[in-house]
């Protein structure tokens, strides 16, 4: 295939791991009694900020808060689209304080910050795909936040249907490479919810149940490049055959909490001139 893929540059939030552990179980993947490397932690997402600026990426930090483990997976936190923010309504009690910092950073910068009504995890389960957001539900946000996100941002939303408890978050089973293309692990999803994105999505990258359980759909594309987990072979392999350059990047330690790549971005979408 041509080298015909082209990067946008982006403007990623993040939030650095100085207090992340695995304090409770709020998914299949979090064993409180697992301990976790915090040092090995923080050296795996310094290379993924590393990772993100060597390719031309713009990324902001927010200062972490004592007492909120799960802080560094900045996706949950909001979703912005064309410069307006939605903001989160955390499921667990647990991780629902830690809207107040980032509503906190966004209105530092200048942004103002929709509440909803509704639980809803930002990008975790709300993932803009160019002319419409894809919009997971069936383990944390609810369809009646489905609803608000459309209101709030008149952009079409399509609600999909998670079944397996593994892939709690829509960006654990699903990621976008760019306007007109996607990459998913069919059986995350309801029979419906398949149809749909089959319908959607003709030509997506399908991937192995090997894969998403690599966190290979925890991943994060700029169009052209794709940081992906390293343990996702068979993806990266599908990818390079795209035409897509696989960009590995090792964050282990974060699966100890259901995380990876993509929980720990948020990408701020500013309006394309």
């Amino acid at each position: 295939m041509p080298d015909s893929r082209v990067p946008r540059r982006r403007r990623y939030l993040v939030c650095e791991p100085r207090h992340f552990a695995v304090q409770y179980a709020i998914n299949p993947w979090m064993r409180p009694d697992e301990p976790v490397d915090v040092i090995r932690a923080l050296d795996q997402w310094q290379t993924l900020v590393g990772a993100y600026r060597a390719h031309g990426h713009t990324v902001d930090t927010v200062k972490p808060v004592p007492g909120l483990p799960d802080m560094v997976f900045a996706a949950n936190a909001a979703v912005v689209v064309d410069g307006r923010v939605f903001g989160s309504l955390f499921h667990a009690p647990e991780r629902r304080p830690e809207s107040v910092p980032y509503e906190a950073w966004f209105k530092s910068e200048g942004y103002e910050v929709y509440h909803p009504e509704s639980v809803c995890e930002g990008e975790g389960d709300l993932v803009p795909a160019g002319r419409w957001i894809l919009a997971g539900t069936g383990f944390r946000t609810t369809r009646e936040a489905h609803r608000e996100v459309q209101e709030h941002f008149g952009v079409p939303v399509i609600s999909l249907t998670l079944v397996d408890p593994y892939f709690y978050h829509l960006d654990t089973a699903l990621f976008v490479l760019d306007d007109d293309t996607i990459a998913y692990y069919p059986e995350a999803f309801s029979p419906g919810s398949r149809e749909v994105l089959a319908r959607l999505y003709p030509d997506a990258v399908l991937a192995t149940g090997e894969d998403a359980m690599a966190f290979g759909l925890n991943s994060v594309s700029d169009g052209r490049h794709v940081f992906i987990s390293p343990g996702a072979t068979a993806l990266a392999g599908r990818l390079a055959d795209r035409g897509y350059v696989p960009v590995p990047v090792d964050l282990s330690e974060f699966h100890k909490a259901g995380g990876g790549i993509k929980c720990c971005t948020q990408e701020i979408r500013e309006i394309r001139s």
